[in-house]
């Protein structure tokens, strides 16, 4: 008797998606510049502010980050020093964020700079 397989997801299914905007107030795009171990990591994010973000239990085996990737951080209302991830975006989405002009090609330049 054979054993069936599971079907695995592409990439590509996955990036015909929409990625989340930064829509609501408190939420800020961010890149990752230093990874402190654990679930926080050190974010440059583009009001200028340098924050503490924590990787949320949902995301933290299964969506792997490293510095320079751009993520969208939700602010914590009671202490605007820190904040949660909520999603890091893809190559080509990145693209689309630019495209759409809520990301500057300058802001990714500054990012790379502090690596």
């Amino acid at each position: 008797m054979a054993r069936r397989r599971k079907k695995k997801k592409r990439r590509g299914e996955e990036a015909s998606k929409e990625p989340p905007y930064p829509t609501n107030e408190g939420e800020v795009l961010c890149g990752i510049v230093k990874l402190l171990g654990g679930e926080y990591v050190i974010v440059k994010c583009q009001d200028g502010e340098e924050r503490m973000a924590r990787i949320p239990g949902r995301m933290r085996r299964r969506v792997w980050m490293r510095e320079g990737d751009i993520v969208l951080v939700s602010v914590w209302d009671f202490n605007p020093k820190r904040g949660d991830i909520l999603y890091r975006y893809l190559r080509n989405e990145i693209q689309k964020l630019i495209d759409k002009g809520y990301l500057s090609p300058e802001f990714i330049e500054a990012l790379s700079e502090l690596i």
